[in-house]
């Protein structure tokens, strides 16, 4: 089997020869090909290329659009700074003014950096299609609406003002859905949602006003013919009733949550992944212990399951670090 297609029997529930390597690259993508964090977020030729060098090099079974969370933002009207050698800076549209009249609307096919990820995943499909799984991203209504907002204002307006907390998580439902849209029909077979933010609100704030909209989401893209991949970094462990209740295909399980759990909340349906702790046991470990924690994962989640850490994989990781998690496992 290749990259794609053991990564399409596992979301369908088939059987697999091992199960499908995922690992979330970024800064480490872009150093290992020489280049950096700067030229990867803003140029989809070096994240393709960066990805594609290291799914050969470390054997992934998929290749990914993810780069960092601003892209919507700036379609909402941000301004975008770029760091050689970290993530993008972004200004938050609404962060002086609680008014969303003043909101641009984001369209992939005008906003630059919206337009740039939709390339990455068409040339992802012109040189990779059929050979790997490919990802596409996009930001969770939660997560988009606290970089349009500000993280600070964003959870204040959770507690203080529900009713504009909701629309704005609306607006970028919305937007969600279309820069999804894009990037499923240039050739993403998964569109993955990244709302970290939700792992910080209670239970009853995620249920009450974050996972109706997620629910939503899903369902929207779903309805395209997409899967869905949801990463919300953190404990989730609170948040799992209403995560169980997405229906998403596959969920990234971050390394402080018990993957045990996530499975019996979940069911048997949904691709685990994950949960080895990034910084401690990848960038900092060793390959034998990386190994042995790969197999209890897989044991804790049972299948489906996916080969990942609990978040990206850090620049700086040794190269037979990652190609420990990425070691088949049978």
């Amino acid at each position: 089997m290749n990259g794609y297609e053991r990564y399409c029997a596992t979301v369908r529930g088939g059987g697999v020869d091992i199960p499908p390597r995922t690992p979330i690259l970024m800064q480490f993508a872009a150093e290992y090909i020489g280049s950096n964090y700067g030229a990867f977020a803003s140029d989809h030729r070096v994240l393709v290329e960066a990805n594609l060098k290291c799914a050969e090099r470390f054997g992934m079974d998929q290749v990914s659009a993810i780069s960092d969370p601003y892209r919507e933002t700036e379609g909402f009207g941000g301004v975008t700074t770029y760091v050689q050698d970290g993530v993008p800076r972004c200004t938050h549209p609404l962060e002086e003014s609680a008014d969303l009249s003043l909101l641009k609307r984001p369209d992939a096919a005008v906003s630059v950096r919206m337009c740039d990820r939709v390339e990455a995943v068409r040339l992802f499909k012109a040189r990779a299609g059929g050979r790997y799984s490919i990802l596409g991203w996009i930001e969770g209504p939660a997560a988009e609406a606290a970089d349009v907002r500000g993280v600070q204002n964003f959870l204040m307006d959770l507690m203080e003002e529900p009713e504009f907390a909701c629309a704005l998580m609306d607006r970028c439902v919305e937007a969600g859905i279309e820069f999804a849209r894009a990037q499923f029909e240039a050739g993403a077979d998964t569109i993955g949602i990244g709302d970290a933010i939700a792992s910080q609100v209670s239970p009853a704030v995620y249920s009450g006003l974050i996972q109706p909209r997620e629910k939503r989401l899903v369902k929207a893209i779903q309805a395209m013919g997409a899967w869905v991949k949801l990463h919300i970094c953190g404990n989730i462990t609170h948040l799992l009733p209403g995560i169980a209740d997405l229906g998403v295909e596959v969920l990234d399980v971050d390394h402080m949550v018990d993957l045990r759990a996530v499975r019996a909340a979940v069911g048997p349906k949904v691709a685990l992944t994950g949960n080895i702790d990034p910084a401690a046991g990848v960038l900092r470990g060793e390959p034998a212990a990386i190994r042995a924690k790969m197999k209890q994962c897989l044991a804790e989640a049972g299948a489906p399951y996916m080969a990942n850490a609990g978040c990206e994989i850090p620049a700086g990781t040794p190269e037979a670090n990652l190609l420990a998690v990425c070691e088949p496992l049978r």
